[in-house]
């Protein structure tokens, strides 16, 4: 079996959350996994809801609009398949 020359071995990640290590000094890489990373987990958008406090009859109203929205582009582009 032929060995791998650029193969490190990771190290056990015992931290707790979103966690990002750094090897050979590349944080701008690091930096880049870490942001994809936030992107991924949505933490953001989560961290934006919570913000302040939303009555549940406007969560409801948000969630109903959403599914207007989208039944009505679904409608426009099944008008646009038919032509």
């Amino acid at each position: 079996m032929k060995k791998r020359r650029n193969f490190r071995k990771k190290p056990k990640d015992n931290a707790v959350g979103l966690s990002v290590t750094v090897f050979n000094n590349n944080v701008e890489g690091a930096l880049k996994v870490l942001k994809r990373k936030v992107k991924d987990s949505n933490l953001f958008i989560d961290l934006r809801e919570r913000e302040y406090y939303t009555k549940p009859s406007e969560k409801k109203r948000h969630k109903r609009n959403l599914a207007k929205l989208r039944n009505n582009y679904a409608v426009q582009k099944e008008k646009e398949n038919d032509k």
